[in-house]
């Protein structure tokens, strides 16, 4: 993943300044095991070139497996997108540009307009190629757009949406900045870090002089806060917005404890595995529940066990807090520690991986693993229709979403020997003829 920075003219020299950068020099740092390189590859009297770029630790991602190329499991194109991931990263790299703190010398050409063309990629959208020029055009860039044709066998989905952005405008390099660390989360479509108010000063301040004049500023906002309640203190006035908030709940949360009250009340929880965990939010409140003497935690993504990690140390030392153990693992590498458990969860993870590679997961699950309990959540694809959305699914990284129909035939058609009972349910507020927002199953072994 990466960002390059081009400059043309009299004068782009400065550009090294405005970067605080050596041209001369590679910057160098690691980052959570992520190395970050910033690097000129041309830098004349008339054009400078230097690109940003993040090499993620995919060793870790894999390491103790026996094919390191083969990560295409459900969340994890995300680690080489361009996306909030990467902006996080190269932030430091880019901070005195973004701040517009160079040098005493050289603030004058803070506000200097520059020729610049900057090349960003692999993208990983939800959004058309028209949505993307939508929100880039009328900042007056010039927008490319390339969806390159060779499929990418580890990093991104087989149907891959990545591609690859050209921006080329008339502006000064903060400016430009700035409205492309806003607009990149909004293209992505996904936040891997918690959403607060700290979130709208960022984008406050990154948006001052553009943001509000823009004609996508409501669906701007909308996507890059990600949760209604901080989007509504933007768009509302504040004392309304409160009072509403004070009386929602996030489908997330309510999602977590449905889930959390279910395995309550289970005869069979001693030992729980939350497949697909990522930062830790439904295995923190499972350690949490009475009965439960353990819980693997199981993720691929270094970026969510790292920020689990944080969490579950957060958590340690609370009354009655079981910490869990966090296991590296993915549905499709087989793990003889998931035998034999009272409990498996797959919280929203199956509409991740790719639909036809799915049921040899599932049946390596209900036949190899045989879990006593096997709970399955999934958004259900009828109430879309209650939401506001410019995207054919809820979220970017979705590779399908099911109606409920299509979610319960699934579910019997992965109990072909009939092992199980099916029990269905819904989680969330009911629309009478829609349903639920997220639809769940539990698989329950009939000779337990």
């Amino acid at each position: 993943m990466q960002l390059t920075i081009r400059a043309v003219g009299e004068g782009v020299g400065v550009v090294s300044h405005l970067l605080a950068k050596n041209p001369h020099n590679v910057y160098e740092r690691s980052l959570k095991g992520h190395l970050v390189r910033l690097f000129f590859s041309r830098f004349a009297e008339s054009e400078v070139e230097a690109t940003v770029f993040v090499a993620p630790d995919s060793l870790e991602l894999v390491k103790n497996q026996g094919n390191q190329y083969d990560i295409t499991h459900y969340i994890n194109d995300r680690e080489f997108a361009v996306s909030s991931i990467f902006l996080s990263l190269i932030r430091n790299a880019l901070g005195t540009a973004l701040n517009g703190q160079p040098k005493e010398e050289y603030m004058d050409w803070v506000g200097h307009r520059f020729d610049l063309e900057f090349f960003l990629g692999p993208v990983a959208s939800g959004l058309s190629d028209q949505q993307i020029q939508d929100l880039f055009e009328p900042l007056g860039f010039e927008v490319g757009i390339v969806t390159p044709e060779i499929q990418y066998t580890f990093a991104l989905k087989s149907k891959s949406t990545a591609r690859f952005i050209t921006l080329k405008g008339n502006t000064t390099l903060q400016k430009a900045l700035r409205q492309i660390f806003v607009l990149i989360p909004v293209m992505d479509n996904y936040k891997h870090y918690y959403v607060d108010e700290k979130e709208i000063e960022k984008l406050e301040r990154y948006g001052e002089g553009w943001l509000d004049e823009h004609p996508q500023k409501s669906f701007i906002l909308k996507q890059a806060l990600r949760f209604k309640n901080v989007y509504e203190l933007v768009e509302k006035p504040e004392k309304e917005t409160r009072e509403k908030d004070e009386k929602k709940v996030r489908l997330n949360d309510l999602r977590y404890e449905k889930i959390v009250d279910t395995v309550r009340a289970m005869d069979h929880k001693e030992s729980v595995v939350d497949l697909g965990s990522g930062e830790g939010k439904l295995s923190v409140r499972l350690g949490f529940v009475s009965g439960v003497k353990e819980i693997l935690a199981v993720e691929p993504s270094e970026e969510a066990t790292l920020r689990a990690l944080e969490r579950f140390n957060q958590a340690e030392g609370k009354v009655g807090f079981m910490k869990p153990t966090q296991l590296w693992g993915s549905l499709f590498y087989y793990d003889e520690r998931l035998k034999g458990k009272d409990i498996i969860i797959l919280c929203e993870v199956i509409e991740h991986i790719d639909e036809e590679r799915l049921p040899k997961a599932i049946e390596t699950i209900l036949n190899e693993y045989r879990p006593k309990n096997l709970l399955v959540t999934t958004p259900n694809k009828e109430y879309n229709a209650i939401y506001e959305m410019d995207t054919e699914f809820r979220h970017g990284d979705h590779r399908f979403e099911w109606t409920r129909a299509e979610f319960e035939s699934w579910c019997r058609d992965r109990n072909n020997s009939e092992d199980y009972e099916l029990l269905f349910d819904g989680i969330g507020e009911e629309h009478e003829q829609l349903g639920f927002p997220t639809q769940m199953c539990i698989f329950k072994r009939k000779e337990v």
